[in-house]
């Protein structure tokens, strides 16, 4: 049986035991040893732990309330740097989620100086829940990354156990057709905050908490990368997405890679593959950490509906670097992608022409505002019965297969109505360009928007087109990017395969 290229030849040391200091958060020796007692049915207790991992009682609490303030209801302080949060809180992490909201907090001590990484976490009765990562700016101010009191080192080496599974996983996920994946998916992979991409050779990192922007967390990141991707030509990058750099107030990355054993200059540049289609890859340029690999099951998918269905004209709207368009130029006669950016349509180009002994189809690209094209397409669809040309572009007879892929509509919930409002009339547009019984792949990579806020939505676009809508398929983001079931977060992307009657 050949080597896994993702094992390593050192012995994987275990994470140290956490220490359990003596503080308030302090739970465990408040009760002597002795057989735990049993829990009630129901009771909740995170995914894990043993039952006498959480006492019943907390050893002391963080802060002791005088009359006065019990009346009063003020805010307590601590003796020492921590956080008490509140009820609803403390429910959510015992039920298993890992996040807890700036607005939940109802006293936090961080000390003077530099805020700390990792702030011990309790309840608003002073009993410990675990440690978390702490982002003094961020709305989502502690991410747990563990359920015991633990310290700098301890962190340090649970992370390097964590990314050495999570790598791990994702070995058989990668052969001769396929050389990219997401190595590392953030809480999914219980490393809150941490995302680690691999494109062939070049690596990029995203560190999006604060608690995780220190030098220490870096030099664990490019040691565990370098040691189980040593086999093969390695640069480590870090990319930093600029607008939780914001909200998270991080530091500037470094403009030298954490990592290269390239003997010249480092790699910021490369080709890699995806189902046997060549695509560049620019550490500098695009978007996410370069491409969207979360797609890559939905773009083989596509290909096979289309092959199946004996689709002939195929049109990709929001096509970014060519994804589903070149999967469907295989099976297709005609392709078209649409996108509002030049450099994307250009980078789609150049994938075109690396592949072009796979592609079967004409290729078209049209720079273009989706909503505005196919508004216009529409509108002159129903206005004449054969195809005519326009100012942007040819506006065909009519398509066998249309795919939207549009960038996330709500990012908030506050959003979602006008998310909502631009899913259906994406989808409307599509279904009046569309022959009966076509197929209509359509997605959205907003958490916000859920399954049945699309599903509606693409309903009521088929109520106002006067067309009979029946769903084939539902299907989500590529398995490296799993979904944790107690954390919803992690379940974003959502795709619906549908025939268009």
């Amino acid at each position: 049986m050949a080597k896994s290229p993702y094992s390593s030849s050192k012995p994987q040391p275990k994470a140290p035991k956490a220490h359990q200091p003596k503080a308030p958060f302090d739970r465990k020796a408040s009760h002597p040893a002795s057989a735990p007692k049993p829990v009630a049915r129901g009771a909740s207790r995170p995914a894990g732990s043993s039952p006498s991992s959480f006492s019943t009682k907390p050893k002391s609490l963080p802060a002791a309330k005088s009359s006065a303030q019990a009346a009063s209801h003020s805010t307590p302080k601590l003796k020492t740097t921590g956080a008490l949060i509140s009820r609803r809180a403390s429910e959510r992490l015992l039920n298993g989620h890992l996040w807890v909201y700036a607005t939940d907090i109802e006293a936090l001590e961080a000390g003077t100086g530099e805020p700390p990484a990792l702030m011990p976490v309790a309840d608003n009765r002073g009993l410990l829940l675990g440690t978390a990562l702490y982002s003094p700016a961020s709305q989502i101010a502690l991410r747990m990354v563990s359920r015991l009191a633990i310290g700098d080192e301890e962190w340090l080496a649970l992370l390097a156990v964590r990314m050495r599974t999570a790598i791990g996983r994702r070995a058989s996920m990668l052969d001769a057709k396929t050389n990219a994946c997401r190595l590392v998916f953030s809480e999914a992979d219980d490393l809150p905050g941490l995302v680690v991409d691999k494109y062939a050779g070049i690596v990029v990192v995203q560190l999006l908490s604060k608690g995780l922007d220190t030098a220490a967390t870096r030099r664990v990141c490019a040691s565990v990368l370098s040691e189980m991707l040593a086999s093969e030509p390695l640069t480590i990058w870090e990319r930093p997405d600029p607008r939780i750099r914001e909200l998270e107030g991080l530091s500037a990355p470094s403009t030298t890679p954490l990592f290269s054993n390239h003997s010249e200059e480092p790699a910021a540049q490369t080709l890699f593959l995806l189902n046997g289609l060549s695509f560049h890859f620019d550490v500098n340029s695009g978007q996410k950490t370069g491409a969207f690999l979360d797609q890559r099951q939905n773009y083989s998918a596509a290909a096979e509906w289309a092959k199946a269905r004996g689709a002939r004209k195929a049109l990709d709207v929001c096509t970014y670097q060519g994804g589903f368009a070149l999967h469907l130029g295989r099976v297709c006669e005609f392709v078209t992608g649409i996108d509002a950016s030049r450099s994307s349509l250009l980078v789609s180009e150049r994938n075109q022409t690396l592949n072009q002994q796979q592609i079967a189809a004409e290729m078209e690209w049209v720079e273009a505002d989706a909503f505005e094209l196919l508004r216009a397409w529409s509108a002159e669809s129903s206005s004449v019965e054969s195809s005519a040309a326009t100012s942007s572009g040819a506006a065909p007879e009519a398509w066998d297969l249309i795919v939207l892929d549009p960038p996330a509509f709500a990012k908030s919930v506050r959003a979602v109505e006008g998310a909502l409002r631009g899913y259906k009339e994406l989808n409307l547009r599509a279904m009046m360009l569309l022959k009966r019984g076509g197929l209509l792949i359509t997605c959205s990579c907003s958490h916000h928007v859920s399954w049945v806020d699309l599903e509606a939505a693409v309903g009521a676009a088929a109520l106002d087109a006067h067309r009979r809508v029946t769903l084939l398929e539902r299907r989500g983001a590529a398995q490296d990017h799993p979904i944790l079931l107690n954390l919803p977060e992690t379940e974003y992307l959502k795709c619906l395969i549908c025939q268009v009657d």
